[in-house]
């Protein structure tokens, strides 16, 4: 008897998916407590479907079959059940089979599967996740290959399988089709996985942002407090579907203009949005009422839940699994709520009161309530507008990850700005991120860099400077403040990217085009001299200048400084005017004006200045970048960021400078290679088998362990044999072969040869006792120093190897050379994992000593091959496994032709809750 409470029950296996309609279901193991749910299940399926399952007339499951699908070992027969609620909506099951096809006996290597989906959740790809995760189980267990057996007028199931991506053979036999799929994970396999994540939770987020009715529930009939306040912004902002207010008290019909209802469940139409507002303590009934409607998304405004302690954090955690539990997606909770310009849909579920954000091509998203008023407000006065907005608060579900699936592929996007506190996934981050980025910008501003973050896996927490260059590798423009925020938004928002970092500076004030001319320099540009028009420049001399700078082909960018006229008689507009007419003649080069107390140059320069240009309404379609065109757009409104410190300009023309480079590098990123001896089961198993029975503590492994661990990804570490007194020494050695190395292995001796703890060269017994004993009698004990003999390698270069987990980061592996470089110096280079070979020939090439790698004054070069090829097989093993949460080999030696891993120290931990790897999951409280 196995139930959700039995210790052999693995609850691992419970995931929270998102559909491929933007809903939500939840996939767990089945259990003997399921037969009723089984049997009403089965009931709401159709005959069709029943016959395809069973390839005959099947009304109804008798007691022999419920007590088969419910009754598993979870090793040889496994079944899940995707359900909403309580109710099962779709079930999967596997029995392990021999080479005859019946149930194996003896443990083997292949599966039958079979799916039952019903009818009225066909379509949401459901039977796509159940089979993403009965593989992962599969897998799990040992298993191969699946087979199946379907009717060859089951299409949509034979569609499921063709479309997952694994390798498969298919045959018809016997009436029906029967398919073999090879459940090893390939690139295709990988790539539809992702490609099926990105469409699911980028239309979850369109749901949200796209409400054909929105119901706020805790609006007071007094018009003060939260829910009046965003019934209001609803009702002003224009929002072209139908709006309900909710308030149990309320005895007329209307709310501050409203259709008002004292309960949701009176509301006869449907509600696809809900926005609550009232006591944490309520909101549980409102979820209750929300998910009985049918409502398929939240944003709960109310406060008192993560944010204010222990407490508050399990309500919330409670909140999240309540939501889920009715297929529904949730942003907050203590969210400032949602915003969507988009004429069809004119949505403010938000805080912000009118005027609500103009019609624009910056997405915005924010963690804090607080930092989203600033940056709209910032936006506003800049003239700047938005596509559309999310403050999500807590963030207990919808996440900025979630954001960035759906502006991956929003037209009405081209700049995505995010302020970010925390990276509760950085893996799944700066994947999302850097596939962004290759189409759209993507500038973060990150709050809380110098306190933990995240999911915080015990070790090494990187330097924010490697975590911003870390980023940087991903396409993510990192920039310190929200002002920068704002700043590198609107050039980017407005402008084409430079091809290059030769700017050039015009302007009718001589001191400010110097002070521009050493900022460009501080930030690794390339000015040209300052181009001085004088004060008495008017605005033609403007336009004469500013097109001959952007037609020159000594310039990929233009900075135009403005100071007032002394005798303040040429209007701003003009000025403008004379602008927009150079930057028209030539639309291939970003423009910025650096301006002093010109703020009517600012608004002249604006959409909101531009008269062709409407507030509201439809934009001009923004054509995508192309390679040849360097990122340029063709647009007929032409708008000019202007700056009111040279400094600030500057640094936003230098982001992006970098953010091309960036692009046009990233066009080949590399592959990552496959290397037909990983066996990538072989170390799940030996994973699970050492974590097995050890709670949330990291487990340090044994030098044996880690070896055998390392060995499944052909990482080969030179043994070491024990040798706790001489004569043990002199057996090590006559098993290892003259010359040998004597070291010690204590942990505050190991790899300090400075302090004579390490002997080398050692040619026979007389020399390995000798050093033995010099050893002992100079730093202690056999039994203080853990002594061990190794067989001596060819000579080369010493470097390091490491992979750690970092908060903020992900996955990092770094490189450097071992000793002085790298402890003292800080010689180390560093690339998210997974690593392309292109990123491990730039890793070990980015460090300041690299030239001793490559013959530096004469000397005979490394295999650099080599050093390439551990770097991908560690980068390998980290992306596969979770678990693997520290990995340091050191000193590994780089001789001309191969390398030696001397010394290898593995981490290891159950995999946090938030994970990348495997099959889709949300992330889970």
């Amino acid at each position: 008897m196995t139930t959700a409470s039995d210790p052999s029950y693995p609850a691992h296996w419970e995931a929270d998916v998102v559909l491929r309609d933007g809903g939500t279901a939840r996939i767990r193991p089945i259990t003997t407590e399921d037969a009723g749910r089984l049997v009403s299940f089965y009931e709401q399926v159709s005959d069709e479907s029943k016959y395809y399952r069973f390839f005959a007339p099947y009304p109804r499951l008798s007691a022999r079959d419920v007590h088969r699908f419910t009754h598993h070992d979870y090793v040889d027969r496994v079944g899940l059940a995707a359900t909403i609620g309580e109710e099962f909506i779709a079930t999967v099951r596997y029995d392990r089979i021999g080479p005859d096809g019946r149930p194996a006996s003896a443990p083997a290597d292949e599966a039958e599967v079979a799916f039952l989906v019903q009818d009225a959740h066909q379509g949401r790809g459901v039977a796509s996740a159940l089979l993403e995760h009965i593989g992962a189980v599969a897998r799990e267990r040992g298993i191969r290959r699946f087979a199946a057996e379907v009717l060859p007028a089951n299409n949509k199931m034979i569609k499921v399988f063709k479309d997952a991506g694994y390798g498969q053979k298919r045959s018809f036999e016997d009436g029906s089709v029967h398919l073999t799929l090879d459940l090893e994970p390939t690139a295709e396999s990988l790539a539809v996985q992702r490609a099926r994540e990105q469409r699911a939770e980028a239309r979850s987020v369109q749901r949200l942002l796209t409400p054909r009715s929105v119901a706020v529930i805790g609006v007071s009939r007094s018009g003060v407090g939260v829910g009046a306040a965003a019934l209001r912004n609803l009702r002003d902002s224009g929002f072209r579907g139908h709006l309900y207010a909710v308030n149990e008290a309320v005895t007329t019909d209307l709310l501050d203009g409203v259709r008002a209802y004292p309960a949701l469940a009176g509301v006869e139409a449907p509600v696809d949005l809900a926005v609550i507002a009232v006591p944490a303590e309520r909101v549980p009934e409102a979820v209750a009422a929300c998910g009985e409607h049918g409502v398929q998304g939240l944003v709960v405004l109310s406060a008192g839940y993560g944010e204010s302690g222990a407490a508050g954090l399990e309500r919330q955690r409670e909140l999240v699994r309540q939501v889920r539990s009715y297929g529904m997606r949730l942003i907050g909770p203590n969210a400032y709520g949602v915003i969507n310009t988009a004429p069809e849909v004119g949505l403010n579920a938000s805080l912000t009161p009118a005027p609500a954000p103009i019609r624009g091509r910056i997405g915005l998203f924010t963690q804090s309530g607080a930092i989203g008023i600033s940056l709209l407000s910032a936006l506003l006065r800049r003239g700047e507008g938005l596509s559309s907005f999310v403050s999500a608060g807590n963030r207990a579900d919808v996440s900025g990850n979630d954001i960035l699936q759906y502006w991956y592929e929003d037209e009405a996007t081209d700049v995505a700005l995010m302020y970010l506190e925390t990276l509760g996934n950085p893996r799944k981050f700066t994947r999302l991120a850097r596939r962004t980025a290759a189409v759209k910008p993507v500038v973060v501003a990150r709050g809380g860099r110098h306190t933990p973050a995240g999911h915080v896996v015990p070790g090494t927490r990187l330097p924010d400077a490697t975590v911003s260059a870390l980023l940087r590798q991903a396409g993510v423009i990192r920039v310190g403040t929200v002002t920068e925020l704002v700043d590198v938004g609107l050039l980017l928002a407005s402008q084409p990217l430079p091809a290059g970092p030769r700017v050039a500076i015009l302007g009718n004030s001589e001191s400010l085009g110097v002070l521009t001319y050493d900022a460009c320099l501080a930030q690794g540009l390339r000015p040209g001299a300052p181009q001085d028009l004088t004060t008495a420049a008017t605005p033609e001399d403007f336009r004469t200048a500013l097109r001959a700078a952007l037609g020159s082909a000594e310039s990929d960018a233009v900075i135009v400084t403005v100071i007032p006229w002394v005798n303040e008689q040429e209007p701003q507009d003009d000025l403008a005017d004379a602008l927009r007419d150079a930057v028209a003649a030539y639309p291939g080069k970003p423009v910025a004006v650096v301006h002093v107390e010109l703020a009517e140059l600012v608004d002249a320069l604006s959409p909101a200045g531009l008269t062709a240009a409407p507030a509201t309404g439809s934009l001009p379609a923004r054509p995508r970048p192309t390679d040849e065109d360097e990122g340029g757009y063709a647009r007929p409104d032409v708008r000019i960021p202007a700056y009111p410190a040279a400094e600030r300009a500057v640094r936003a023309v230098a982001e992006a400078v970098r953010y091309g480079q960036w692009r046009r590098a990233n066009a080949d990123a590399g592959q990552v290679p496959e290397y037909e001896d990983i066996d990538e089961a072989g170390a799940a198993a030996r994973l699970a088998a050492l974590l097995a029975g050890v709670g949330d503590d990291v487990l340090t492994l044994s030098e044996p362990d880690a070896a055998a661990l390392l060995a499944h990804y052909g990482i080969q570490v030179l043994p070491t044999l024990p040798a706790p007194t001489a004569d043990a020494a002199v057996r090590a050695a006559r098993s290892l072969g003259y010359p040998v190395a004597l070291k010690t292995t204590a942990p505050h001796l190991r790899h300090r040869a400075d302090l004579g703890g390490v002997r080398l060269d050692l040619g026979g017994e007389a020399d390995l006792r000798r050093s033995y004993e010099e050893l002992t009698d100079l730093l202690g004990t056999p039994d203080e120093l853990l002594p061990v003999v190794q067989a001596m390698v060819p000579r080369g270069v010493d470097t390091v190897v490491r992979s750690v987990i970092d908060p903020a980061a992900g996955a990092v592996l770094s490189f450097g050379l071992a000793g002085v470089a790298s402890e003292l110096l800080g010689d180390t280079a560093h690339r998210l994992v997974p690593a392309t070979d292109r990123d491990a020939a730039g890793l070990i090439r980015s460090i300041r000593t690299a030239p001793l790698l490559f013959g530096w004054r004469g000397s005979d070069p490394v295999d650099t091959a080599a050093l390439e090829e551990l770097l991908l097989r560690l980068s390998r093993l980290v992306d596969d496994h979770p678990e693997v949460v520290g990995v340091t080999l050191e000193p590994v030696v780089v001789a001309t032709e191969g390398l030696s891993v001397l010394s290898a120290a593995v981490r290891v931990a159950h995999p946090p809750a938030r994970t990348d790897l495997g099959p889709r999951t949300l992330p889970s409280y």
